[in-house]
């Protein structure tokens, strides 16, 4: 009796509170799940609201050496030749117009941002809650040199919204002009308009010849929630944000205990 074949060409994992532990480390047992699903003929890319410059060094820590989309979905990264196949960056005067637009609903905001390009850094200006663990970044005295270069997107903070509340209000507000998501804990990002990991995941994918109908997902946040609409089917961490345990698939254990293994391993023991 022959075996059915694996049944996804690519397996789109997210990053933080996905494929890594809280430590910023990929359990033997996940990484193991991966090489294995690979060497059944499925393509794995990561897919990270971290832009090229805080994804680098985990790709390469990983020995990673294929496909990746990072910045939520604005740059499709080549991990093995270190490049940028395809970027996006956000209209700095209209991103600086959907900023005033929010302000005048919520009051003022702290800000960051990231800068386009493979190194690009990450600014944080006056007042921008530096969460504990967080990856380097240039500390500014002034926003307005935030502005001075090309960049992937903007973080807000408020001093008393909480992130759901931020999200939404600023959703409300400058909706019409850009995106804006919440991608983790104190993490409210402003986006070109139209842009997500869906996006950049569907632009990887052709390059991989791969559709969305031979495509398994697997997040946490709400900003993977059109990862999982674009994708076949779609799971979420048991650690993930409840909105997108509301669109998923299925649910399994969280990121502390393998479940993206626990998923992969299912599927190659049935195939």
């Amino acid at each position: 009796m022959t075996s059915a074949p694996f049944p996804y060409k690519l397996v789109a994992t997210d990053l933080d509170g996905t494929l890594l532990r809280g430590d910023g480390t990929v359990s033997e047992r996940t990484r193991e799940a991966l090489v294995a699903a690979t060497a059944a003929g499925a393509a794995h890319i990561i897919v990270t609201g971290r832009a090229v410059g805080w994804t680098r060094h985990v790709l390469d820590d990983l020995g990673y050496r294929g496909i990746a989309v990072c910045g939520q979905g604005a740059q499709v990264y080549d991990a093995g030749a270190h490049r940028l196949l395809t970027s996006v960056t956000l209209d700095r005067q209209l991103a600086g117009l959907a900023l005033a637009k929010i302000e005048a609903e919520v009051g003022p905001l702290a800000l960051a941002a990231s800068r386009d390009g493979v190194d690009g850094e990450v600014l944080i200006g006056p007042g921008y809650r530096v969460l504990e663990g967080s990856l380097p970044a240039v500390l500014l005295d002034d926003t307005a040199t935030v502005w001075a270069a090309p960049l992937n997107k903007l973080y807000i903070q408020h001093p008393e919204l909480d992130d759901d509340t931020l999200t939404g209000m600023a959703r409300q507000a400058a909706g019409s002009l850009v995106d804006v998501v919440m991608a983790g804990p104190g993490v409210v990002e402003i986006l070109p308009l139209g842009l997500s990991k869906a996006t950049g995941l569907s632009l990887a994918a052709r390059r991989l010849k791969v559709k969305a109908s031979e495509t398994i997902a697997f997040g946490d946040m709400p900003n993977d929630i059109p990862m999982f609409g674009w994708a076949a089917h779609g799971v979420a961490m048991a650690n993930a944000h409840a909105e997108l345990k509301a669109v998923a698939d299925e649910v399994t254990t969280s990121n502390e205990e393998d479940g993206i293994a626990v998923v992969l391993e299912r599927l190659l023991n049935a195939a």
